[in-house]
């Protein structure tokens, strides 16, 4: 065998070799990150969170979430927004990032790229000001929802400012937010991402005195409507999307605060 061919044999052994190792080290560090996102953070309020009707659940520093594979994004994201994690500092915005944390693989970012969609954070940077690392964690792809900008902008934003004041009036607020995905809705993007026809927020107090919930139902459209309007029980919500939110309350508590409508105990 002529040594030229000998050269050409190595060269390819070679570059075979570099890719085999290259890919080893990515699905090791991608099991890495996986695994390391099953695991409840040190911060995480793990007692208020709801039931998963994905199994798959993932602990961030600064949220968990629930993702759902068929519509490529969360069916819920929930944290806890303490008095102290208020902060009128202004981080640069990052660039949007895959989720490595989600096992079966998280939407991209360009699915969203000239859909007409807003990439809608579902926990808000806003909350996450902190710190730059808490903020930046906020840009990853398993935390945002299409929506349209008017209401992104609109009614929504209202809704995360009025949570805020609730958060610094409470001295803390747990929040747990998402899309409703159920029904028929459009989809955008090459992996098909669900446009939800409504969004949901729900919170619990249990640092001002007695224990206290609202829950909020909205149609995905700006609304001059105040926010009372759209208040809704949490029953209502569960059986909208299947979810079972704070399943570790005492039965007869979680029972008749989430059977009620009543926001007298919150201020408007």
């Amino acid at each position: 065998m002529k040594r030229r061919t000998w050269f050409t044999i190595i060269a390819i052994a070679i570059i075979i070799g570099v890719y085999v190792y290259e890919y080893v080290l990515v699905e090791a560090e991608q099991a890495e990150i996986v695994l390391e996102g099953k695991e409840a953070k040190a911060n995480t309020n793990a007692f208020f969170l709801p039931t998963s009707t994905t199994n798959q659940i993932i602990h961030h520093n600064g949220y968990s979430l629930s993702y759902s594979e068929p519509h490529e994004q969360a069916e819920w994201v929930a944290y806890e927004l303490k008095k102290s994690h208020l902060s009128n500092t202004n981080h640069k915005r990052p660039y949007f990032e895959i989720d490595k944390a989600v096992k079966t693989g998280a939407a991209s970012w360009r699915n969203y790229k000239n859909s007409g969609y807003d990439r809608g954070h579902l926990c808000p940077a806003a909350d996450r000001r902190y710190t730059k690392a808490a903020h930046d964690e906020t840009f990853l792809t398993s935390n945002i929802s299409p929506q349209d900008h008017q209401f992104n902008a609109g009614i929504w934003n209202t809704l995360e400012q009025k949570v805020r004041y609730w958060a610094r009036k409470y001295n803390g607020v747990f929040v747990v937010t998402g899309g409703v995905l159920s029904g028929r809705m459009k989809t955008i993007g090459s992996e098909g991402v669900s446009v939800p026809n409504y969004f949901y927020k729900v919170l619990i107090d249990s640092n001002s005195g007695k224990t206290k919930m609202i829950a909020f139902l909205m149609p995905h459209k700006d609304s001059s409507k105040p926010l009372y309007e759209f208040v809704v029980s949490v029953d209502e919500v569960e059986a909208l999307t299947g979810i079972d939110f704070f399943p570790e309350l005492a039965d007869e508590l979680e029972n008749k605060l989430e059977a009620s409508r009543s926001y007298k105990d919150w201020s408007f």
